[in-house]
């Protein structure tokens, strides 16, 4: 564990374990959350033999609280300050939803050899917020009722999240886990507001079309069918016939917190396709 210091200074916390000279796997989390949420999968990874590696997005988690520099251009270029400091080599980058993105942006601009595959896991791209070029996607409202709830109450919106759309615990004769609603809100509470909040448009807004269409590496892009978060019809479908070399996996039924409610599934899945 350590950190990594970018251009503006912000100090970019990290979790590197496994062996050195083993195939790294970067793992990038989803909003509000931080390197925390991939336990599973690094426990996972690294019992495989591989070098895990996860960071906390700046304003997240245990990096700096910065004052700015809450976009998908900034998150990449903190990526690529990382990926130098470690020099990773031929690394495979997974994102979770807005982990995703910023996958989709890194991986687009990344220094040739320095990534040899990704994934994308219910993630943002193409583009969320409704727009004439993108009709199925969700009304700015919605995006808007976000930054409201997280500015009236952080810590009550912290609890409803996990406890309803992103686990999919709203369902009908869901196995709610306490521990997973619990541990959403202490990653989430651990980050900075103005960063969450700022984040909000950058998952949301930002066009991630010419990022995905530049991308030469094996993609696999990975979505429940019953994502309440980032719904399925306008991400997972749309991002993998946007990939020159991209592949869908759908999962009928999964929430959008899958990695979480089903890492028996998605963990040997992800396995298989880095194995390739």
């Amino acid at each position: 564990m350590g950190t990594v210091a970018t251009v503006d200074g912000t100090e970019i916390y990290y979790k590197d374990w496994g062996p050195r000279d083993a195939q790294p796997i970067v793992f990038h989390h989803g909003w509000p959350l931080s390197a925390d949420d991939w336990d599973s999968q690094m426990l996972y990874f690294l019992a495989q033999g591989y070098r895990v590696i996860a960071h906390d997005r700046r304003g997240h988690g245990r990096s700096s609280q910065s004052a700015a520099g809450h976009d998908m251009d900034t998150y990449a270029a903190d990526v690529s300050v990382l990926a130098e400091a470690l020099d990773l080599r031929h690394a495979v980058h997974i994102g979770h939803s807005t982990g995703g993105g910023e996958v989709a942006r890194y991986v687009a601009r990344a220094e040739p050899g320095r990534v040899a595959k990704a994934v994308l896991v219910s993630a943002v791209p193409p583009v969320m917020v409704k727009s004439e070029s993108n009709p199925g996607g969700l009304p700015i409202e919605v995006f808007d009722g976000f930054r409201a709830s997280l500015a009236a109450n952080r810590a009550q919106f912290y609890i409803e999240v996990p406890s309803g759309p992103f686990y999919g615990f709203n369902r009908p004769g869901a196995e709610v886990s306490q521990g997973l609603i619990d541990n959403w809100w202490r990653q989430g509470m651990r980050g900075a507001a103005n960063a969450h909040y700022e984040c909000i448009k950058a998952f949301s807004e930002t066009d991630f079309t010419e990022d995905l269409k530049s991308i030469e590496v094996p993609v696999l892009v990975a979505h429940g069918t019953d994502d309440q978060i980032v719904p399925y019809e306008d991400a997972g479908p749309l991002s993998a016939k946007l990939l020159p070399n991209g592949r869908l996996k759908s999962y009928e039924g999964y929430p959008h917190g899958m990695l979480s409610t089903h890492p028996d599934v998605i963990n040997p899945d992800l396995l298989a396709f880095v194995k390739e």
